[in-house]
């Protein structure tokens, strides 16, 4: 279309000039150029180095477009993604991903020869997006489970010392009753030996009172013997 209008504007300045070379009437010598033919060389002069311009700039787009490596940005933010361990970062790496896929939208536009190139990378920014968030969903459920698991370690501890007391406590106890045994066996002997003696006495006791009885009847009969000899014999009165 701008190669046309360039042909036509030409053929406009051709006709102008043949008009002015052309003679009128009366007149053997050819006209000057007047001044509204150099405006009109100086219009198609502009017109070409605006054409110029616009070839110019457009092989510069050109080229900046091929050199730009839309494949990067969704790299990079899986490495962030890779790398966040807080909901903060992933939400630091998911507003990188949302602004590349605004650039690539207006790019989408200008660089229609790379529009599978940039339609594949904002496809995988807005995947980025949506695993961001459930990346962010993970990480609240493992530090769930981690308190959970906090927890249920501090659970078992507390467990385990209880464990140990009992066990202390049921020690203590066997100790006692081995001690218990131990003082019961010496009590039961000390009794024994005490009830062996008490009856050693007691018998002792009943043999003594027995030896002091059969002394105190012979000590009676011999004293009650002793008057009777003494008497004489009867004097007999009959005559």
């Amino acid at each position: 279309m701008q190669d046309m209008s360039v042909q036509g504007v030409r053929a406009v300045q051709q006709q102008s000039r043949a008009a002015e070379q052309q003679p009128s009437e009366g007149e053997t010598k050819p006209t000057p150029p007047t001044e509204e033919a150099e405006e009109e060389k100086t219009l198609v002069e502009m017109i070409q180095e605006a054409q110029e311009k616009a070839k110019n700039q457009r092989e510069t787009l050109k080229l900046s477009k091929g050199n730009t490596r839309y494949g990067d940005a969704p790299l990079e933010a899986y490495a962030r993604l890779a790398r966040a361990k807080t909901n903060a970062e992933v939400n630091i790496t998911s507003g990188f991903a949302r602004r590349r896929i605004a650039q690539f939208k207006t790019a989408l536009r200008m660089d229609s020869e790379n529009a599978a190139r940039i339609k594949s990378a904002i496809s995988q920014l807005q995947k980025a997006v949506s695993r961001g968030e459930k990346k962010k969903r993970e990480l609240v459920r493992e530090r769930l489970e981690e308190r959970r698991k906090e927890k249920s370690e501090a659970a078992e501890e507390r467990m385990k010392q209880e464990i140990r007391r009992r066990r202390a406590q049921r020690m203590i106890r066997e100790a006692g009753y081995l001690r218990e045994a131990k003082v019961a066996d010496r009590l039961s002997t000390q009794l024994t030996a005490t009830q062996v003696e008490l009856r050693q006495q007691a018998q002792d006791l009943a043999g003594e009172n027995a030896v002091s009885l059969e002394c105190a009847v012979q000590q009676y009969t011999e004293t009650a013997a002793a008057p009777m000899a003494a008497v004489g014999p009867a004097i007999s009165v009959q005559g």
